[in-house]
């Protein structure tokens, strides 16, 4: 299971990418958002055994203030929720850098958003 708790205090948004085999629009990685998460609230955008899906996961948050938690991953994310393989792209998405999760061989693991 992976959960996101907001520890900041505005309201956040966040994306996440993980490993997809062969997802049906190219590429190996499957990116999908935006579950908004209020100030002192979590919320579980995967309830899953992680480490049966990969090591690694990739997150991308952003707060209403304009706060980013972000990383060298980038890829682009539309403005609306979706559901995306790793190369798929649409005229109103922007690109943005996701920030690498290492979990190990762990099958829940927890993200508290905040600066």
């Amino acid at each position: 299971m992976l959960r996101f708790c907001n520890r900041y205090h505005a309201t956040v948004s966040v994306a996440i990418m993980r490993h997809y085999p062969n997802c049906p629009d190219g590429g190996d990685w499957l990116k999908s958002g935006w579950w908004n998460i209020e100030p002192g609230a979590c919320k579980v955008p995967y309830g899953g055994n992680l480490a049966a899906v990969n090591r690694y996961w990739y997150f991308y948050a952003v707060a209403v203030d304009g706060t980013v938690w972000a990383g060298p991953y980038s890829t682009a994310v539309p403005p609306t929720a979706f559901s995306w393989c790793i190369n798929t792209s649409s005229t109103s998405a922007q690109r943005v850098g996701f920030r690498e999760l290492d979990i190990g061989n762990h099958s829940h693991h927890q993200v508290n958003l905040l600066v």
